[in-house]
């Protein structure tokens, strides 16, 4: 493997993988969902670009709120994965960003701008195809 290799990707049979992160050495599953010959029993590699995208948002949401002095624990992202046919894509990735209210009262005006900024813009959001639809809500209650 080359030395810049991210990671390690091993199929277990019945379509299922095993994927390692070459530098921290942990794992992940993933299993063809049911509606695609699967057990979905795992992420389905279509799960996981869906969730990288929240997961992205979310770390670039935090590195901003670490300069800010803000904190930002709590806060949770759900994720939507839709997917259209001929081909089978993902069309469409819903995420819905939850501040709880001990979050979201010690937020300025000028705060979430920068946040829901910073959250559209992370690489992710970048990377994926833009006939894939992002719909982003963020509610600060």
């Amino acid at each position: 493997m080359s030395q810049n290799t991210t990671s390690h990707i091993f199929y277990m049979g019945e379509l299922r993988t095993r994927a390692t992160h070459l530098q921290s050495q942990n794992t992940i599953f993933s299993d063809a969902p049911k509606d695609n010959h699967g057990k979905g029993e795992a992420f389905s590699p279509t799960d996981l670009v869906a969730t990288a995208l929240g997961s992205c948002m979310m770390t670039l949401m935090g590195i901003y709120a670490n300069r800010e002095a803000l904190n930002l624990e709590g806060t949770n992202i759900e994720i939507t994965k839709y997917m259209g046919e001929n081909p089978r894509r993902i069309v469409k990735i819903g995420v819905i960003i939850n501040f709880p209210t001990n979050v979201s009262t010690t937020l300025s005006e000028k705060h979430r701008t920068s946040l829901k900024h910073t959250a559209k813009t992370c690489p992710v959001a970048h990377s994926l195809h833009p006939d894939i639809e992002q719909d982003v809500i963020f509610n600060f209650n």
